[in-house]
């Protein structure tokens, strides 16, 4: 049971839960106890346990799922200002884990309008589409879908390098900014089920157009990020 004192009691609560989690009484993904159960073991009343989880979900604390119950919320394995621009590779490096690859596919195919618009290339014929999974020590936790013009690599990727920042730079070719566009999703049908998330799993979709140092367009990436695995965060600045 909690111990009383001058606070609402609600906010004691939420230090309890929090103390537990540290504790290691709940794990991270692990469901808490029915809120009957766990408002008796507390010694509050339902009410002021649910109060409580509310703040704790606003927190990011908890994730409450209708019907099935309260659970732990599992902490971003990836955490990155998204004004640093690197590749999912070095961003699963820089997480301590080990980047691998699933090819799903790779090749050339014909460039639609749509692709000489991004890549302001009116006469561009075949654009390299390049479709994967990647994984951080083996879990798929990022699925990729990029296109660049033909003449930038002369082969599909290599198998060997999952960096494709990496095989540009080998053909001279340095990517120097990106423009992005940041779009949370919740449940996507295919892409959800290559990832292997739970149907209340969101995404985070990353699309940016990335260009070199002279100004060219050559890369546009769609990545599709396990909200439950990456954080992403900003830094802001006012202007005067």
């Amino acid at each position: 049971m909690i111990k009383s004192d001058s606070r609402p009691l609600y906010l004691q609560v939420i230090d309890k839960i929090k103390e537990d989690i540290e504790k290691g009484r709940y794990k991270a993904g692990e469901r808490l106890p029915s809120e009957f159960e766990l408002s008796r073991q507390l010694g509050v009343s339902r009410a002021t346990l649910r109060e409580a989880l509310r703040m704790l979900e606003d927190e990011s604390v908890v994730v409450r799922r209708h019907g099935v119950g309260t659970f732990i919320h599992t902490k971003p394995l990836f955490s990155s200002g998204i004004e640093e621009l690197f590749s999912v590779t070095d961003m699963i490096r820089r997480g301590g884990r080990e980047p691998g690859t699933n090819f799903l596919s790779s090749g050339f195919i014909e460039a639609t309008p749509e692709d000489r618009d991004r890549f302001q290339e009116e006469d561009l014929r075949q654009v390299m589409k390049i479709e994967r999974l990647r994984t951080a020590d083996g879990e798929p936790v990022v699925y990729c879908l990029d296109k660049l013009p033909e003449n930038l690599l002369p082969d599909p990727v290599s198998r060997g390098d999952e960096s494709i920042f990496n095989q540009l730079e080998q053909n001279g070719i340095t990517i120097a900014y990106a423009m992005t566009d940041l779009e949370p999703i919740g449940y996507h049908e295919h892409v959800s089920e290559l990832l292997q998330c739970e149907p209340e799993t969101a995404l985070l979709v990353l699309k940016q157009m990335h260009y070199d140092d002279q100004e060219r367009a050559v890369l546009y990436s769609v990545n599709y990020f396990r909200a439950d695995k990456f954080k992403f965060h900003v830094l802001r600045k006012r202007v005067f």
